[in-house]
């Protein structure tokens, strides 16, 4: 039997890879490259973990998780440096050391779990961060071409939760990432009402850096929005859906309701999927499916227990997206990661030996 997913993914969920590869070493890139075209589709890519659904069955093909670390600075001039991380590196270090350099961009983004690597696909973002803001270019591994190549801010087709790493899901590995941050011993301006109490600041005030950076983590785990290590809510992908988009009079309609409605950086006014779930009736501690449940702490996060599997997960998002849509008229599109298989034309395969 191949290796589990279940075991490198935070749902603990899925079955064996028919062949799983760790990348570890940046160097070694063309070799592990070359040994893992050995069918005529491309790998799947894990992180991470934390934003993946596999299956039951596992992935019929093969799986390359990202194990590289190390962070590099570059000055570039005046108060901005380039910070450049492996893929592999684990977002909420990178987000550390530059808080711990003194380096503004990224503070708001700690606690998020995930490696940097696959910040970029998802355009991770929070309390009005996201890493596309401070993105400068990243090297990337294009499974079409069979070639390694630098992708800069307007080839990535970053938007809200997306980008062409997403739509275009396994074309590309995403190896190392660069952004230009800026010397500061103050944070970013606070956006977020939820940041601004923690610091007992207003918005639009830029609090000391590492002070601000920690009141993130304080309140993201007062909102249950982090990864914690064990107990019932420890087998979880964090937030199962994206907010929604919706019309100015779904907008109107919510916040005449008490709910909130959000301004994205792509332009639409978004709902609060969290909100909404909890409207239709799914409070958190709610039983979702067969042992499936939403989280203790708010609705959007769903955690499994033993009884779980990937089938029943992947009903149980069904139903919660079945019920929102029949109640508000409102589509939700989820955020777990599902792997599949990406075909790769013969004629674009590396000349054999």
């Amino acid at each position: 039997m191949g290796e589990l997913l279940a075991d490198h993914t935070t749902l603990r969920l899925g079955g064996p890879a028919d062949r799983f590869l760790t990348h570890t070493d940046p160097a070694a890139w063309p070799d592990l490259a070359h040994a893992a075209r050995g069918s005529d589709t491309a790998p799947f890519v894990l992180g991470g973990g934390s934003n993946t659904l596999a299956a039951d069955t596992g992935y019929p093909g093969t799986v390359i998780r990202m194990a590289t670390r190390g962070i590099s600075v570059r000055s570039l001039g005046g108060d901005l440096v380039e910070v450049t991380a492996q893929a592999g590196e684990p977002l909420d270090s990178l987000v550390a050391f530059t808080v711990a350099q003194g380096l503004s961009g990224i503070e708001y983004l700690g606690g998020i779990p995930g490696t940097t690597g696959a910040a970029p696909v998802q355009n991770t973002g929070a309390y009005g961060q996201q890493i596309s803001d401070t993105l400068t270019r990243l090297t990337a591994y294009d499974w079409d071409l069979s070639r390694t190549h630098a992708l800069f801010p307007g080839e990535c087709g970053f938007g809200y939760r997306t980008s062409t790493f997403k739509t275009q899901p396994g074309r590309f590995t995403i190896l190392d990432v660069s952004l230009r941050l800026a010397r500061r011993t103050c944070a970013s301006p606070i956006r977020y009402q939820h940041l601004a109490d923690a610091l007992s600041a207003r918005l639009g005030a830029r609090p000391p850096l590492a002070e601000a950076a920690q009141a993130v983590l304080t309140d993201r785990r007062n909102r249950g929005l982090s990864l914690p290590a064990s107990g019932p809510d420890a087998r979880q992908a964090g937030s199962v859906f994206l907010n929604p988009p919706i019309t100015p009079a779904q907008a109107t309609a919510i916040r005449a309701a008490g709910g909130p409605v959000h301004n994205s950086p792509d332009g639409p006014l978004r709902a609060s999927a969290g909100w909404l779930l909890e409207q239709t009736g799914f409070l958190p501690g709610t039983q979702v499916g067969l042992g499936v449940y939403c989280s203790r702490d708010r609705a959007l996060t769903l955690t499994v227990y033993d009884d779980a599997t990937a089938a029943t997960f992947t009903t149980a998002l069904e139903a919660l997206a079945h019920s929102v849509l029949t109640t508000h008229r409102i589509r939700l599109q989820p955020e777990p990661v599902q792997p599949h298989r990406r075909s790769l034309s013969p004629r674009r395969h590396p000349p054999s030996g």
